[in-house]
């Protein structure tokens, strides 16, 4: 695992977007496995600015998110679908056939997280999966369990992360209870995964995901066993190690 400090939120999203840039540059045609949330937004402004500059070309790039919030439809501006083509796909000159979002829609979870764990395999799988990480130590919308869930699935949301999601809504009533995530196994069969993570409130699960043991109670902790991880952290998020 290789760990690079930055001095705050912006240095590390500038550094996320060097190593993102990096692979887009090298592998025209690169499989991005792509984050939500708070965490990433700057990355993705970074991305956007450094093609509108034309140091980057996402033609040939595909796309595949982490998740969706099951029940919205991909025009809600709380859909993860809604968030990615804000922040990304609509500034850049990505395919919109080759952006890729469970369907939120979709009831039969069964038949949903099946099809997008094809739709992975038929893609040649993840050259570079993007990470947040959550307070309680979930990746994706992977929760604290008893077990890692493998492969892509319906998950019913902790009240932490009900809790943590619900400044994006106007109360916590309105955050869905649900949402479809790609499992653990999807994540880790990723070629390469990068981590971003900032601010103090996440120091102490920095540490008992990536020196802590590893236990389905803290989902990031299994990325201890990935041969390729980068973890970019701002000085506070880092402060524990």
């Amino acid at each position: 695992m290789k760990i690079y400090k930055a001095k705050d939120y912006t240095d590390m999203s500038r550094k996320a977007a060097n190593i993102i840039s990096a692979l887009i540059i090298l592998k025209e045609n690169c499989v991005l496995g792509l984050a939500t949330g708070s965490s990433p937004k700057e990355t993705y402004r970074l991305l956007v600015e450094r093609y509108k500059a034309g140091d980057l070309d996402f033609s040939g790039v595909t796309s595949i998110n982490l998740d969706e919030y099951r029940g919205l439809a991909p025009d809600n501006d709380q859909s993860y679908r809604y968030f990615m083509d804000t922040n990304l796909f609509n500034h850049i000159n990505i395919n919109a056939e080759n952006t890729h979002v469970p369907n939120g829609l979709e009831q039969d979870s069964i038949l949903e997280c099946a099809r997008y764990e094809e739709l992975i395999r038929k893609l040649g799988g993840i050259d570079l999966q993007l990470l947040g990480l959550g307070h309680n130590g979930h990746i994706g919308f992977n929760e604290p369990a008893e077990v890692f869930t493998a492969d892509t699935h319906c998950v019913d949301l902790s009240e932490s992360t009900i809790e943590a999601n619900k400044r994006f809504f106007d109360s916590a009533d309105d955050v869905p209870r649900q949402a479809y995530t790609m499992g653990i196994k999807t994540i880790m069969q990723a070629r390469r995964i990068l981590m971003i993570v900032s601010g103090d409130s996440k120091a102490q699960i920095v540490k008992q995901a990536f020196f802590g043991p590893i236990t389905p109670r803290v989902p990031a902790s299994i990325l201890q066993l990935h041969n390729n991880v980068t973890l970019v952290g701002d000085e506070a998020a880092l402060s524990l190690l």
